[in-house]
């Protein structure tokens, strides 16, 4: 219940659903596509094509959509903001099935290596890539019709 979106109901059907002993799955990438919340790649020759959702454990991945949706309003938390930016790029639905993607990615490390969650915060995908957003808010000024200088403050 540690992570955001996760509830007593949504944290008792990860454990009905996957159970408590993760050695069954070699990979998280092994209990991800058990559950039917993998991401897919189907691209040929640079284009993207579409394709229909893996057939997953039904229970788990409803548990964990309507988790990552839940995670989407929890204020000040790393998941809100990915939903957020993933929702502006491919839609709410796949940005949501993608939070519930790393939500059970935690949720199977914390029962692998008996850990807490750690949150890494709202301001965490502003800091890992401060070059691309400052490189996009420019690029987004510009196209408003400013001419934008950067300079840094004094510490």
């Amino acid at each position: 219940m540690q992570i955001p979106g996760i509830d007593r109901v949504g944290a008792a059907v990860i454990i009905a659903e996957l159970g408590v002993d993760m050695s069954v799955f070699p990979t998280v990438q092994h209990a991800a596509a058990w559950a039917g919340v993998c991401p897919g790649n189907n691209e040929s020759a640079g284009k993207r094509k579409g394709q229909p959702g893996r057939k997953g454990n039904v229970h788990l991945t409803t548990a964990l959509v309507q988790a990552a949706f839940g995670a989407a309003r929890t204020s000040g938390t790393y998941l809100k903001e990915k939903f957020w930016r993933l929702k502006a790029r491919c839609g709410p639905q796949r940005a949501a099935l993608a939070i519930a993607h790393k939500i059970l990615v935690a949720a199977y490390h914390m029962l692998r290596n008996d850990c807490d969650y750690k949150d890494l915060g709202a301001a965490y995908l502003d800091t890992v890539s401060a070059t691309a957003v400052k490189a996009n808010l420019v690029k987004r000024l510009e196209r408003l019709g400013y001419r934008v200088t950067l300079q840094a403050l004094a510490a």
